[in-house]
């Protein structure tokens, strides 16, 4: 197929692990680090100890020639530049000597080598088959002069190294020496057969490890599976269940990040079903009025045609003004629903004032106390005014001619950070104490005075405009009876909500 991958393409193979639970994911990672740091460690041991065996070879090698030094110069240093009277008058005689005193290591094989040729030998298995080598004698025979080392590699003996130490006779005959063969492949057997237990034990404690990594991470995404099966089980019509926060790290947090979102859910879709609800019952009595005169309407009749238009017309403007309102309120929730900047208090209640006045001639509008000046706020100037016109229009409402209605604002400032209250106070009927929450539920309605065709969502507005510039709003009784109703702002908006001189 053309483009398809490879696998050595890394996409291949990511394409393939994101087919794999996390739980083998977690275990393969797990698996294939501990692999590669076992491995590794084994290679630097090899290394290392391959280093150290190549350095106890000639180690063994440079003792075993002191140790003939002494032997042939006993009244000498071994690093004597004039050692003085050998202590043996031939090389056969002091070799003789030291293959009788001295035992080799189990890896090493002394040749006493005079006359040309290899005359005396320390037992070791593979002795015979070493001077039986073609290649020993003339090796020997080339280092005889200088003295020095030769590598070999037979078959049969496998590697080992060849080292002549000269000898000096009382003739001056250099032709004798002793002969050092180190058997390089029994002192590596040593070293693999420690790395092949090292390798076994590696394996065992991965396998283990894996084990152990794979019941770690079934336990740790434990939570997050039944965090899986609740949200499969969760639908529209059931937002009840909940998963228990048993720990305080990251899972735990998650599952507390989800519960908080079911509970924002649920709240919605029951905020949403019963607005729904409201809304069709409050649509229904309109419609059922439209659908009525509709039915008995005479169209023949001209006058009564004219009084069912104009009935008609006055329930679609009712429909409409409902329908704006729900549309607002729907628009409560959006991030955009308020757009602040810096606004003058005190000129917005101005403006709000000299707006009011038109609601009702009859009533005495007034100003209270206001903020200084020189105080701005970040919030929304329409949408604030909007609130406050729609706390205005209440108070008209439920007040008759003559009683004053006061536009008020002041700052105060307490532990928590400072505040900021609007307030429209009426001396009219004032509202009950246990109506006073309810008043501010959509549709939510206390006493209906004559003449009023709201809906009973004004102060739901209100509210919906306080909370989204994280603020509040209460009614509680006037100074001189009546009722005040207070918006609250915060001044915890940001360090440049307030502004002041």
């Amino acid at each position: 197929m053309p483009g398809a991958r490879r696998p050595w393409h890394p996409r291949w193979w990511r394409d393939r692990l994101s087919r794999v639970s996390v739980r083998t994911r977690i275990a393969l990672s797990v698996a294939v680090l501990t692999g590669w740091t076992l491995a590794a460690s084994g290679l630097l041991v090899w290394t290392l100890e391959s280093r150290a065996v190549q350095h106890d070879v000639y180690d063994n090698i440079a003792q075993e020639t002191q140790e003939l030094f002494r032997l042939q110069y006993p009244e000498s240093r071994a690093d004597s530049s004039n050692p003085g009277p050998p202590a043996y008058d031939s090389a056969e005689e002091l070799l003789e000597v030291f293959l009788t005193r001295n035992v080799p290591d189990d890896d090493e094989l002394f040749v006493g080598w005079w006359s040309d040729d290899a005359k005396l030998t320390t037992g070791h298995p593979l002795g015979e088959a070493t001077l039986g080598d073609d290649g020993f004698r003339p090796a020997v025979r080339e280092l005889l002069p200088e003295g020095g080392s030769a590598r070999r590699s037979v078959s049969g003996i496998g590697d080992y190294l060849l080292t002549v130490q000269p000898l000096t006779s009382t003739t001056g005959d250099r032709a004798d020496a002793m002969v050092v063969v180190s058997y390089l492949d029994a002192e590596r057997d040593e070293l693999t057969q420690t790395m092949q237990t090292y390798a076994g034990v590696s394996l065992l404690l991965l396998l283990g490890i894996v084990a152990l990594a794979w019941f770690q991470a079934g336990r740790l995404l434990k939570p997050l599976r039944a965090l899986h099966a609740n949200a499969e089980e969760i639908n529209a019509t059931d937002l009840s269940r909940r998963l228990p926060v048993a720990t305080s790290d990251d899972i735990g947090r998650l599952t507390h990040t989800y519960n908080a979102m079911l509970d924002r859910l649920q709240q919605g879709f029951v905020s949403q079903r019963q607005f729904l609800d409201d809304a069709g019952h409050e649509l229904r009595t309109p419609l059922t009025v439209l659908r009525g005169h509709l039915e008995l309407v005479d169209p023949t009749d001209a006058r009564e045609v004219e009084e069912t238009t104009d009935l008609l017309l006055d329930e679609v403007d009712r429909m409409s003004r409902l329908v704006d309102e729900l549309i607002l309120l729907a628009k409560s929730d959006r991030p955009d629903f308020v757009r602040r900047a810096p606004t003058s208090l005190t000129g917005l209640l101005e403006q709000v004032h000299r707006k009011a006045g038109a609601l009702s001639a009859a009533r005495d509008w007034r100003l209270g106390e206001l903020p200084p000046e020189s105080l701005s706020a970040l919030v929304d100037e329409q949408r604030i005014t909007q609130a406050l016109l729609q706390l205005c229009d209440n108070a008209v409402k439920h007040t008759s001619a003559g009683d004053r209605i006061t536009l008020a604002g002041t700052v105060h400032h307490g532990v928590g950070g400072g505040t900021v209250r609007l307030t429209v106070t009426d001396t009219g009927q004032g509202v009950e104490p246990e109506a006073r929450e309810r008043i501010f539920d959509r549709f939510g309605r206390a006493h209906v005075p004559e003449g009023d065709e709201g809906f009973g969502l004004g102060l739901s507005i209100v509210r919906a405009i306080a909370e989204a510039h994280d603020g509040r709003v209460w009614v509680e009784d006037g100074p001189g009876g009546g009722a005040r109703f207070v918006i609250e702002l915060s001044t915890e908006q940001g360090s440049n909500a307030w502004h002041g001189s």
